[in-house]
């Protein structure tokens, strides 16, 4: 079987792969529970070096690695470069904090001596999305191999040319073969991978659907997984808020990567004393976005990554707007580009309020108090993140546990950031990436019981 990948804003091939053959698959399994039994006994003091090393490898190649996401997914070039520079983060961020996540835990029993010990599982199988090509693997794969675990990538098939960069990072870095592999496969190779007695794990960022298949065979062959799916999240401006700042982080929340992000905010559900003067504000800023060129510094708006998504999208305005929504920008497509989009008097079963909508389009829905609000932020079956914009910070931190979400920010975007858990609840998959939640979800907590 063969693969392309084709730049959305040229819709010129970009790269051509085929498919492993299922004996070489296994051989690749082979070869990472091989290497497990090497790796898994390396000083974590090794492992941190070279997770700082990639790093530096990632920095040094700046340029190559952000041209290979824009063109194979159509980002704008200059957040392609952001996403990279994220990646080094994550990989200094455990390179200096390892050594404390891992370190064992005392425990005071009616033992001489009793402890936890963080050990390595073995394999870790990781399927990933298109959406952020980089940074969805580097998340998984810094704290992951640095607790010596070894990875298997199952990218996704449009960016095959990220996922071998990606593997050549690695590389680069010193990590010896079957460490970290990437495999060219397609889905109907899935089973026989997460049955392989190598694999102990799996972690998916993808669809709902993706995510419950995946779930269903983890549990099939007693794997454990780490799901994180799809979003549908609220941003709640509350009267008091300061307007322009909420506008321009809105901005932000539902345009970065062109609207397809599962932690962007998609549902605007503002207060009726300030309905009109956010829907304003918020209208005339994405009309000043610059479309174009993704492989210029100055373009905003791209296109989506493939035409299909973009045809899913606008058939949630067109269905949208015949259930009473109002069209108040945008709202054409073109091929694989989709127009910014802002629908108004958004309401409960419209497809605006109540799917996914993975793309430019921005629903605003009015409530008439705080109550109100909270209540359509809940009516949703995903469960990823919520911000609320508010001055009266001290009401806004009573209100976080009437949220049911994952994430829980006031006055900023919901945002994956190295030093705290991410994750989400409900439809939004189960467990926990980054910080020390994330190194801990693919480990042995041993428990070390002595009587002397």
């Amino acid at each position: 079987m063969e693969f392309y990948s084709v730049n959305p804003y040229t819709g010129k091939q970009v790269g051509k792969y085929t498919a492993q053959s299922t004996e070489e698959t296994k051989k690749v399994l082979e070869q990472s529970g091989g290497a497990f039994k090497d790796w898994s006994k390396q000083p974590l003091s090794f492992r941190t070096e070279l997770l700082q090393k990639a790093g530096q490898v990632l920095k040094d190649n700046l340029e190559d690695y952000a041209k290979m996401i824009t063109q194979e997914m159509g980002k704008p070039i200059s957040e392609s470069r952001a996403e990279v520079n994220k990646c080094a983060w994550v990989c200094d961020y455990y390179a200096e904090n390892a050594s404390d996540f891992l370190q064992q835990e005392e425990i005071k029993t009616d033992a001489t001596h009793s402890y936890v010990r963080h050990d390595p599982i073995g394999t870790v199988f990781a399927i990933m999305p298109w959406n952020f090509p980089f940074w969805q693997v580097f998340r998984f794969a810094a704290p992951t191999l640095t607790a010596g675990n070894t990875g298997i990538l199952k990218h996704a098939p449009n960016v095959f040319g990220c996922a071998s960069m990606i593997e050549d990072v690695f590389k680069k870095a010193g990590y010896s073969p079957g460490v970290f592999q990437n495999l060219i496969a397609h889905h109907d190779q899935t089973e026989m991978i997460i049955a392989h007695d190598a694999v102990q794990a799996v972690t998916l960022t993808g669809s709902e659907a993706a995510g419950a298949a995946v779930a269903q065979l983890s549990g099939k062959y007693i794997k454990k997984s780490l799901l994180e799916l799809g979003g549908n999240n609220s941003f709640i401006v509350w009267e008091d808020a300061d307007i322009d700042q909420a506008v321009k982080t809105a901005l932000t929340a539902r345009m970065l990567n062109c609207g397809q992000s599962c932690i962007a905010a998609k549902r605007f559900i503002l207060m009726e004393g300030i309905y009109d003067e956010f829907v304003s504000k918020f209208k005339t800023a994405v009309s000043l976005l610059k479309a174009g060129d993704t492989m210029d510094d100055a373009t905003q708006v791209g296109p989506l990554a493939r035409k299909d998504l973009a045809d899913q999208l606008q058939s949630q305005v067109k269905r949208s707007i015949d259930k009473g929504a109002e069209l108040l920008l945008g709202g054409e497509q073109n091929e694989c580009f989709h127009q910014p989009t802002i629908l108004g008097n958004v309401k409960p079963g419209m497809p605006a309020f109540d799917e996914e909508t993975f793309g430019p389009l921005a629903a605003m829905i009015k409530a008439k108090n705080i109550d109100e609000a909270f209540e359509l932020s809940e009516k949703s079956k995903f469960g990823l993140g919520t911000t609320v914009f508010t001055k009266d910070i001290e009401k806004a931190m009573q209100m976080a546990g009437s949220v049911s979400d994952g994430a829980y920010f006031v006055n900023e975007l919901v945002k994956s950031d190295p030093r705290l858990p991410f994750g989400g609840t409900k439809r939004s998959g189960y467990g926990r990436e980054l910080a020390k939640d994330g190194m801990m979800e693919f480990v042995n907590k041993k428990t070390v019981y002595v009587k002397a």
